[in-house]
């Protein structure tokens, strides 16, 4: 049985800041992210199956990226929930901005920690997470792989 991966690319707007931190993205600013979503399993082999030959249909794909990351994080603002920063982002969410409180420094390194495992719990038995990449500039970017983890 031959091993494939593929991979589904997503871009979305979000917003944050860095409590605590010593450099310029202590305040609140955003990003053009770019997220490269990877899955690794077999290409289904039954000849009666509408799915046949792929490993998963990038549209399962894209409904489960969608729903638990894009369509939650596309211009929303996210802060860490432990932080001073609350006050602003429940005063955000009074004038009617969508916020995100997470309990974690929302880096690009925390966000496809968190990213990861939203897509893990959604995909199919079958199919295995490979690897998440958040791009966060053109230059920059976060990386996680299973095999890593």
């Amino acid at each position: 049985m031959n091993t494939i991966r593929i991979t589904k690319q997503f871009n979305f707007e979000t917003g944050h800041a860095l409590y605590g931190y010593d450099g310029k993205c202590k305040n609140v600013h955003g990003h053009s992210y770019k997220l490269s979503v990877t899955v690794i399993g077999s290409p289904i082999t039954d000849t009666n199956n509408v799915k046949y030959g792929m490993v998963i249909d990038f549209g399962d794909l894209k409904k489960i990226v969608k729903e638990d990351i894009v369509d939650v994080f596309d211009h929303a603002t996210v802060f860490n929930k432990n932080t001073p920063h609350l006050e602003l982002a429940l005063e955000l969410q009074k004038r009617g901005h969508d916020v995100i409180l997470v309990d974690y420094q929302p880096t690009s390194e925390m966000m496809v920690i968190d990213f990861a495992e939203k897509i893990k719990k959604r995909l199919p038995e079958n199919i295995k997470l490979h690897a998440i990449k958040l791009q966060e500039t053109e230059t920059s970017f976060a990386e996680w792989f299973a095999s890593d983890n």
